[in-house]
């Protein structure tokens, strides 16, 4: 009779799981949420793990109350989701998201309770939950935290309607077919005058064709590859540079010069973001004698001459015509800028980026290994020769009396400062203008010298006919979080009392943006030192004051613990515990041991090696930038030697990971470990809520921002690894530049959903977008051969973002007529 009481033992059966699932998500809050309250956190977790446990015990025995309770949880959640979010989207995902299914499920489970209720009212109840279900889903496609524009866009302004001449030198001012440096120019413009794809035509863009370099690393691939573009040839390198020359036109290859870096080479990423364009004056000396079998000799060699560096410390450069290296360059077409660092284990000292040739005088940087010790190789800055590839000059901040090589006996000063990404010249004033970065050992300041506290984190400007520092700006005061300079400065014409003033755009990983004459280093708009967090295992060397620009700036404001995020209420909880327990007094907060600090923005910017691109006739700034926090441990020496943790000459393999995960740096007391992005080891989302990266565009004159919008998609990311292939514009993580045209089109890839972008430059709306067959981690470059114009990508994906793997170089253009 007990039986047959219940006709329907089977849907019982499915009351009583629900009622397990229910009863055990109380259990986790209830456990979860009474630790976050007793950090001072919420109190909501523990409020509704009390009422879903008892909601689940009664469930579980088929009570009605179990069905009130969990109601009375369910409005709850509904009211403090409101006061803690507001009309924030992505606030209410992880807040309502589970609650909504477990409450359909129950829903339609009414009927089966002690005391059943109807299954009209069921019916109803799991009706209206699908319904906010659905409609929640199909919001997530709507972009969410959109700054729309207003106001007049600036109008473009030509030297026909009173526009005031360039600052600039003929020589930074290419063929407008032309894309003659990394960004374009070596004012780093990253703007093409070129206007036959516009706004109307551009959803006609179709692939015009297709080359692949054959060169993809299985480990740390991430080519950041420009292509440079000079007459009908196209010039760019590979991931471990090789060096290849294409026909504009077509695609095809015309030759390659391949320098052999051995994989042990390859420092934190397998990059090689251009090569640099020389065209030997006629008066020069030295070009076109004798050389090696299988070296340009002839007196026409090498007039036009194409240089890199490599992941291995060598510049080497080529004739433009052939790809034979040059003789009277160097030994054979190359030059080790090592000589005089001492030791330089393989991986330790690579040149990532283009060097930048100025009057004559190729000056280059190069990357230092991050994290592995206190005394690596130097971060010296060298010019060389553009012809003869002899060392003109060296700047050792250290040894400022230096003006070449080290004398006998003696190294470059280890430890220094480095500049790693990519500089910008002034021919007319005869200035470099290099982003510098950190000392090694970036979260470690104590046995800094005072030359490396003046000189870190800054922009400096040295004569390149003395290699002498003008001025320095600085941009981080003794710097503990890797907020070393990653962006391109970019060379402008400042609108200032009615008329413009020759000045550099210098953004920052912080996202502030400076605007600084670039004869000087002084500010033309005001930059403000304001107090922050101090403390910290060095609390003796920080700096009570860092600067903030008030022209403008990428950061958002600090976080809190409304901020943090997941899928569900229960990883959101972990992320709020973390949060409760890390230090966080907002941006500069100083590293830790004892426990985890918070760094945001984190060290990925902000803004990147991607820079920014400006268009200088509407006088409008376009920056994608970066919006996510690291989570940062610095780790007692002891505790770090007995984890292993050993510089990468003394470790066996390949140590993988994020760069700053489990850095040893040696000769500090502290090894650290970052979690760049702040990400769950479980779920592998991040802990800050949606966006996690954007696409500004800035009025030059005033900082006004004109539109703000997400950037990137949530096609190749999801939970657990797994990419979702949804069109939701999340804004993601992106790394690369974009380029604006003026065809008022901004092109850009950079995401992590593998697409390339046209972007209206007025709106911000995207006008058309192809898929890439590998990740586009690198910015694209413009120009016109044979009267037609060209959109060019390199597709080689990234292992920091985790996007595919590749070796494609993609053009588009319109459809030939």
């Amino acid at each position: 009779m007990a039986i047959s009481a219940r006709p329907y033992p089977r849907v019982y059966w499915a009351l009583r799981v629900l009622g397990s699932v229910i009863a055990l998500l109380g259990v986790v809050l209830l456990a979860g949420g009474g630790w976050l309250a007793a950090l001072g956190g919420s109190w909501y977790y523990l409020l509704a793990g009390v009422g879903l446990a008892i909601s689940g015990v009664l469930l579980f025995r088929g009570r009605n109350a179990g069905a009130g309770w969990f109601a009375l949880v369910f409005v709850g959640t509904l009211l403090w989701t409101w006061w803690e979010s507001g009309g924030d989207y992505w606030r209410w995902v992880p807040r309502l998201g589970l609650i909504v299914v477990l409450g359909f499920v129950l829903a339609l489970l009414l009927p089966r309770l002690e005391r059943p209720l109807s299954r009209s009212v069921s019916r109803t109840l799991a009706g209206a939950l699908a319904i906010v279900f659905v409609a929640a889903f199909v919001l997530a496609f709507v972009p969410h935290g959109v700054t729309a524009a207003e106001g007049a866009f600036p109008a473009a302004v030509t030297a026909a309607a009173g526009a005031a001449p360039s600052s600039l030198s003929p020589a930074d001012r290419p063929a407008d077919a032309d894309w003659a440096a990394y960004g374009r120019n070596n004012a780093g413009e990253r703007y093409s005058p070129l206007r036959q794809i516009d706004r109307d035509n551009v959803a006609q863009l179709q692939e015009a064709w297709e080359f692949r370099t054959g060169d993809t690393p299985s480990k740390r691939w991430g080519a950041e590859t420009t292509p440079i573009k000079i007459g009908d040839n196209l010039y760019l390198c590979s991931a471990r540079n090789q060096m290849i020359s294409l026909d504009a036109r077509t695609g095809k290859e015309r030759w390659r010069y391949d320098p052999k870096v051995a994989d042990d080479a390859i420092p934190y990423t397998a990059a090689c973001r251009g090569v640099s364009y020389y065209e030997v004056p006629a008066a020069a000396p030295g070009a076109g004698t004798e050389g090696a079998a299988g070296v340009a000799a002839d007196a026409s060699a090498c007039r036009a001459r194409v240089i890199e560096g490599t992941l291995d410390g060598r510049l080497i450069a080529v004739d433009a015509a052939t790809g034979k290296p040059c003789a009277d360059f160097g030994n054979d077409g190359q030059v080790d800028i090592t000589v005089g660092m001492g030791e330089t284990p393989p991986g330790y000292v690579s040149i990532n980026s283009p060097p930048t040739i100025v009057r004559g005088v190729i000056v280059t940087g190069h990357q230092v290994l991050d994290g592995q010790m206190r005394y690596e190789p130097s971060g010296v800055i060298q010019g060389f020769d553009a012809v003869t590839g002899q060392l003109r000059w060296a700047w050792d901040m250290t040894h400022p009396d230096w003006n070449g090589a080290p004398p006998p006996g003696q190294s470059w000063t280890r430890g220094t400062p480095n500049m790693w990404t990519v500089a910008a010249g002034d021919e007319q004033l005869g200035y470099v203008y290099l982003p510098m970065g950190n000392s090694s050992a970036d979260y470690w300041s104590s046995s800094r010298t005072a030359p490396e506290n003046h000189y870190a984190t800054s922009l400096v400007a040295l004569d390149v006919t003395t290699g002498k520092p003008v001025w320095n700006f600085q941009t981080t005061h003794i710097d503990v979080w890797d907020y070393d300079l990653g962006s391109q400065p970019t060379l402008v014409d400042f609108p200032q009392d009615g008329g413009s003033v020759p000045a550099v755009i210098l953004p920052s990983k912080q996202g502030e943006i400076y605007v600084l004459d670039r004869r000087s280093g002084k500010p033309l708009v005001g930059v403000e030192e304001r107090p922050v967090p101090g403390g910290g295992m060095e609390p003796h060397t920080r700096s009570r004051t860092q600067p903030f620009s008030l022209y403008h700036t990428l950061r958002k404001p600090d976080l809190s613990e409304r901020d943090m995020w997941g899928i569900t209420l229960i990883d959101q909880l972990v992320c709020r515990i973390q949060f409760r327990k890390a230090s966080y007094q907002g941006i500069y907060t100083p590293p830790e041991a004892g426990r985890h600090s918070i760094e945001y923005p984190g060290y990925n910017g902000g803004s990147d090696w991607g820079g920014v691109a400006v268009d200088p006739q509407r006088g409008v700034i376009v920056a994608n930038y970066n919006d996510m926090p690291n989570y940062n441990l610095l780790v007692p020496r002891a505790k770090a030697d007995a984890m292993g943790w050993a510089p990468r000459d003394d470790v066996r393999g390949d140590m993988g990971g994020a760069e700053g995960a489990g850095d040893p740096q040696v000769g500090t007391p502290y090894a650290i470990n970052v979690n760049a992005g702040w990400r769950l080891p479980f779920t592998q989302l991040l802990c800050k809520q949606p966006p996690y990266g954007g696409i500004r565009a800035i009025e030059l004159k005033t900082g006004r921002t004109l539109w703000d919008r997400p950037f990137g998609s949530a096609r190749g990311n999801g939970p657990f690894g797994i990419r979702s292939g949804l069109p939701i514009e999340i804004g993601t993580p992106n790394n690369g530049g974009s380029v604006v045209t003026a065809g008022g089109l901004i092109f850009i890839a950079a995401a992590t959903d593998d697409l390339i972008r046209a972007i209206d430059l007025e709106t911000g709306k995207t006008l058309w977008h192809a898929r890439l067959p590998a990740g586009g981690q690198a910015s694209p470059m413009v120009y016109e051969v044979g009267g037609r114009q060209y959109l060019v990508i390199m597709a080689g994906g990234h292992h920091f973002m985790e996007t595919p793997a590749g070796d494609y170089v993609i053009a588009y253009a319109l459809p030939q007529r």
